[in-house]
């Protein structure tokens, strides 16, 4: 889970995140730092997340990395209410669609960055990538899809509406049905090929791209 919007301190997390994770790889696999370096990426590219990885080939502890990673992120200091999001979260008509959460990070990351967003009370509800389960279950993989299905009470494919800024997520969840719109931030280059429905660069966009549920453009307002 990142923070959205292209902002520094989106980018802040995601330099602080990448350097733990490079540390626990090379601490915990007794690496040395350009392997350890090569290694996660090698993880991220090719399971969506480098934990997963890790417990396939190395059979660590999820919730001993999480502590370590996710949880020991200086996220205080660094993500602040975002206003805009959350204007644009309220003005969603939840009489025509139930705003969930779908994170690769582990719930009490993903509860800690909505709510340092200001934003937590806006999302009826959260399907996280459950460390404690083996095999691990994230995004790109089909289940993680229909896990959030079963759990936001959705039946059919087609009535899904997604937002992500991994091109293999909006990827995979246009493969299954859904109707996704990848988030490419203003300061990630153009992809050449689009990977889903929708590409956008900034998360206002989603006024124009799914207009017919917001209150705002639904009314012509």
């Amino acid at each position: 889970m990142t923070v959205p919007n292209g902002t520094k301190a989106g980018s802040k997390v995601q330099d602080f995140m990448a350097e733990l994770i490079d540390k626990y790889f090379a601490e915990h696999l007794s690496l040395p730092w350009d392997e350890a370096v090569k290694l996660h990426k090698e993880y991220y590219t090719n399971y969506g997340l480098a934990i997963e990885g890790l417990v396939r080939h190395h059979q660590i502890d999820p919730l001993e990395y999480n502590a370590k990673v996710d949880d020991a992120l200086p996220l205080e200091g660094i993500i602040k209410p975002n206003p805009e999001l959350r204007q644009m979260l309220e003005d969603i008509d939840r009489s025509k669609v139930t705003v969930w959460l779908l994170t690769n990070a582990y719930v009490t990351h993903g509860k800690r960055v909505v709510r340092l967003l200001g934003i937590d009370d806006q999302f009826e509800g959260l399907t996280y990538c459950d460390y404690s389960e083996i095999p691990l279950v994230c995004k790109p993989h089909e289940d993680m899809y229909r896990k959030a299905m079963r759990h936001a009470g959705v039946d059919r494919a087609e009535d899904c509406y997604f937002v992500d800024d991994s091109y293999a997520n909006c990827a995979a969840a246009k493969k299954l049905g859904w109707t996704a719109a990848h988030l490419v931030e203003e300061d990630v280059p153009v992809p050449k090929m689009q990977a889903s429905q929708y590409q956008i660069r900034h998360l206002r966009e989603l006024r124009q791209v799914y207009p017919q549920f917001f209150k705002s453009t639904a009314d012509g307002s």
